[in-house]
Order: structure tokens, then sequence, then C-alpha cells
């Protein structure tokens, strides 16, 4: 969940009302928002000569911090944050968005050349007239790109936002992909002419753009925007151009949205435009532009679409658990979305959806507003309309009993990750990774959570070896999930609940695991029997000692493996005493 830091005093000003924290916190819950922090920043007083360094002229800004829905794009800037406000408190009716062809001459034209299809095929463009920015104002613009490329772009790799002083370049502008070689400009607040090849050495090593390089530095093209006069406005979506960068001074503003995914470019301008056309001499106005795509289509952007959904006022009232005439329920509505009453059902409520609510995709969505503008602790707390005894499920159940029975056997319960690397589960154990069923976490933070485990050996293991100047014998369990790659599960994987054992002693113990096996296949009541039972089987395995490992057999399938760990296991996870082991499937016995 995103969290938007706003300065108290400004956010009062533009709310026209001051608010105590508790006052404001009550507020934000009955928007469905979250107050998380008070927090205080040191801010310089700026005379007219200059900033000045003393302490004495440092005021303390209080700043609130407010924990936004990831899906409300519109609240993570004040700009947003105070209109929805504003309309909830009644004090302004919800504005209504409009996109405008330029006063003077035709739209500004953005051409999609038939290369960018290698790389980022899509883009979209509009342009903010007559804005007047503010420090504040201008520092809320820079943020509000930042946060949403953290969010909805998923750190620009698929959508990545450039925005230009209109008035350093010249149009219409092209978005084309070429050889790194051939794209040559100053980066933003840089002196140096670079080229691509330079530029993705230079920023290797920059605290926060080295994360985006990757997301083309392989490509044979890059992605490249310049105007008529072959200025360079950005590479995306890595760096903007310094010749166009946007200042506190800047009036008119060339905005372009580069992506992978056309959607998801068309919500982020949409939400930027929307924000911050509260700015300009005409608010809540865009100007459009023509964006040509590679196939010679022309498309206008922004498209700032409202549309109308119907909800049953009775439907409603039964989802939520209240009891409101459509007349009232139109009424609060009213307070977070544009609500009349149907003209042919009294039973029906249209609403007006805005360009800046792309969270609304069903009625659903509209019914959760509606228990907003109802006020959740006014919802009456009932009983559901039918009794249900709860129970566990059965292999939960049977986990518990065994867990208590192996604990009483002598065992110690371990509880390990079910992350690991990909060499706990393979190279360690003699195995290779390609080999093994095993579900691969796309982006992975540490080395040591690569994989969700297929077994629960590396796990104790490492227990093990945590905890070797302990006294011998050390017997440790668990019994846990593992989770196996499958083509036939309905997710591709599946959860497998297993029984796993180590016994580490002076001498390998065999008899010791062999003989939880049987108590843990006593209280199974599943007899030691070849067709209806239970027995085992020499087989090899490259994580166990050769001619010391056997598969444990239930009624013809193999469930699981017992024997004395290989030697060179042991010294993988950096043990020095035997160790020997049983690790079975419970999935069968429930």
């Amino acid at each position: 969940m995103p969290t938007v830091g706003v300065k108290r005093d400004l956010l009062f000003k533009a709310l026209g009302k001051s608010y105590s924290d508790d006052e404001f916190q009550k507020l934000c819950f009955e928007f469905g928002l979250e107050l998380d922090e008070i927090t205080t920043e040191r801010q310089m007083i700026t005379k007219e000569q200059g900033e000045v360094d003393a302490a004495k002229d440092a005021s303390e800004e209080i700043i609130y911090r407010i924990d936004i829905p990831a899906n409300r794009y519109d609240l993570l800037c004040l700009e947003g944050l105070v209109l929805g406000l504003q309309v909830f408190l009644g004090n302004m009716q919800f504005p209504q968005f409009k996109k405008l062809p330029p006063v003077k001459g035709s739209p500004q034209r953005l051409i999609i050349t038939e290369a960018t299809k290698q790389i980022r095929p899509f883009a979209v463009a509009a342009v903010l007239r007559d804005v007047t920015f503010t420090k504040d104002s201008y520092n809320s613009f820079i943020d509000l790109q930042d946060k949403l490329h953290q969010n909805i772009c998923r750190k620009r790799a698929l959508v990545a936002i450039g925005t230009h002083d209109l008035d350093t370049l010249q149009g219409p502008f092209v978005f084309d992909a070429k050889a790194p070689k051939d794209i040559c400009f100053v980066p933003l607040n840089q002196e140096k002419l670079m080229n691509a090849e330079e530029l993705m050495n230079f920023y290797s090593t920059h605290a926060q753009l080295k994360a985006y390089l990757p997301i083309i530095r392989d490509s044979p093209v890059y992605p490249v925007i310049y105007d008529a006069n072959g200025v360079v406005l950005s590479l995306p979506p890595i760096i903007n151009g310094d010749h166009s960068k946007i200042k506190i001074e800047t009036r008119n503003i060339f905005i372009e949205c580069t992506a992978t995914d056309l959607t998801k470019a068309k919500i982020v301008l949409d939400t930027l435009v929307c924000m911050f056309s509260t700015h300009c001499s005409k608010q809540f106005t865009v100007e459009l532009c023509d964006v040509v795509n590679s196939n010679g289509e022309i498309v206008q952007y922004p498209e700032m679409a409202f549309r109308k959904e119907s909800i049953s006022v009775k439907a409603a009232n039964a989802y939520i658990g209240i009891n409101e005439c459509p007349e009232s329920m139109a009424k609060m509505l009213n307070r977070l979305l544009p609500t009349t009453h149907s003209k042919e059902n009294l039973d029906e409520l249209e609403v007006l959806i805005p360009p800046t609510r792309h969270d609304m995709l069903h009625g659903c969505d509209i019914y959760e507003d509606v228990a907003i503008a109802y006020g959740y602790n006014r919802i009456p707390k009932t009983l559901p309309g039918t009794a249900q005894i709860a129970r566990q499920y059965p292999i939960n159940k049977l986990t518990e009993q065994l867990r208590e029975q192996i604990a009483q056997a002598g065992f110690t319960e371990g509880l390990t990750f079910t992350l690991c690397s990909r060499d706990d589960i393979a190279g360690k154990l003699n195995k290779k990774i390609v080999d093994i069923p095993a579900v691969h976490i796309a982006n992975p933070k540490t080395l040591e959570f690569q994989v969700v485990r297929t077994t629960l050996i590396p796990g104790l293991l490492k227990t093990l070896s945590a905890n070797r100047k302990m006294p011998l014998p050390l017997k440790l369990f668990e019994v846990s999930d593992v989770v196996l790659a499958d083509s036939n599960a309905e997710v591709g994987a599946r959860n497998e609940r297993r029984v796993c054992a180590v016994n580490c002693n002076k001498t390998a113990g065999f008899e010791v695991v062999h003989g939880l096996l049987d108590r843990v296949m006593q209280l199974l009541e599943v007899p030691w029997d070849s067709k209806e039972g239970y027995y085992l089987k020499a087989v090899d395995d490259p994580a166990y000692f050769p001619g010391r490992c056997a598969a444990i057999v239930y009624k013809n399938v193999d469930i699981g493996r017992i024997g004395v760990l290989h030697p060179t296991v042991l010294q993988a996870f950096e043990l020095s005493t035997p160790c020997s082991v049983v690790e079975f499937s419970m999935e069968y016995f429930v």
C-alpha cells in the first residue's frame, strides 16, 4: 500500500479548514483512508535575499503520512487528495474534466515508428497549457510521477513517463528505436553529451537509475523520442534530456508515456493530466494530442472517458447490510461519484465513472463506495443468515496429531523457511535443478530465497548446522508443506504435506529413523504389507549414501525416502557428523 506524505498546513489551506490530528484521522477513516503517521520536517525560511542557514531561521513542517489503497492512483498526490476530500465533504461538485483542441493551429503530434515494436511499442501524449507552478505544486508533480512509476508502472517496466517544457521544443515528435551508438544527447541535470552506450555505463552506479537499466540494456535498439529539430526529449524508461527539463517557471508541459502495456499507459496519462489540470488557467482542461501509430492510424489522447454504470439499490442494501431508499443512497454516493436516478427503473441508480477512477471495474466497486459514504461504523452488526460449524481439514488434524506423537518419540520440532536457494534443493543434494519440479521466484530479493522448497531436508540440515555445537544426538523433525510444479494443477503447482525427520549422531543411526517410520505407520494403522500396506524398496538416490537408501512404498506408490545421507551432502551443509533421514508424503493417508 503506497504512502503519501503531505504538508499539514498546505493540506488544510487547500481544504479551507483546519483540523486537529484526531479530527483529520477520523475524516481519513470515513473517506476510506488511514492516517499512518504524523512526522516533522525541518524547513528553511526563505527571505528576499535568499535562503538563510541559521538554525533560528528554520521551522518545523508537520507532515501527514497517509496510506492510500494501491488502486487509487488519483489519491497519490496532494491535488487528488484535496479534490477527493472536497467532494466528499460536499464543498464542491465533482469536476467535469474536458479535453480541448489547441486554441491555434493543429494538435501536437507524436509519430510512432515501426522500429519501436522491437522494444516498447506503445505511446500516448497530452499537453497541459498555461500551468502555474509553486514550489510545492512542482514538487507534488514530480512526486506523483515517481509514485506512479513505482506502483502501476511496475518500476517503469510497463510504463515510463516523460514530462517536458513544450516551449523549448518543436513538434511533431517522433518515437523511434535506434542503435545505442546513434542516440546522443545531454541527460537530465548533466552537461556532457553522451551516446546511449556511454549513458548506460555512466548510470550503472547511480543510486536510483541503475535499477531501470536492465529493462532495455540488452536490446539491440533503444527507444528514443525527439522533436522536429532532432532534439532528444527522452530515452525511456531511463532518463529525460536536459534540454526540455521542467522548471517551476514552465508554463506549457508536453507529457508522453511510452509503454509495453497500452491500457496502463492510458490510465497513467489520465491520472497525471486530471490531477494537474487544476493548476491550468482553465481548470480541469487538457489539450489533445494526435498519436500516429506505426500502422498509420491516428488516435487522440488523453482519452479522459466518462462512462455510466448502473447499480441496484436493493442489491447494494443486501450486500452492505443497510436499508436505504434510492434517494438517500444517491445523495450519499454523490459524495464520491456523480450519481442520478434511473428514469426507467426506480430501484436503479446511474453512476458516472470519471477518468480519475480507473479502480471502478464493476458493480461491487460501486457498492464499496456506497459503504464508505454510508460510514463503516454505522453499518449495523448482525449475525450471518446461516449457521455453520467450523472444523479442521482432515490433513491439518492429522498433522497436529502426528506432531505430538513424533515429539513424544524424542524428536524436536523445527519450523524452517518455505523459500530456499536453488543450490539447497539441487546442488547440495547432488542433483540438477532442471530435474526438479521447483517453483521459481521471478524476482528474488536474495540468493537465499530463489525457489519454493521441494523437500524439507535442507531446512532441517541448516538447523542442524546452526546448532552443531549442541550435545549429540540431535534429532529434529518437521511436518509441513512443500510445493511442486504440476502442469495438471489449476495454478501450475500444488502443495504436498510431508513428514521429515533427521537423526544426527556419531553413528548414522538408521534404525532410529526406521523405528520412527514404523511408529508413524502403526499410529496410522498401516500394516507392513507389500500389497495393502507399506514396505521398503532399495533405490539409488544421489543425496544418500550408496546402498543405504530405500524408497517408502505404500500400496505400490513411492511416497518417500529413508536412508543415510551422502558425505558430500553433509559437507555442503557444513556438517561433520553422520545423519540418517526419513521423508514421506502424508497426502495418501487422509
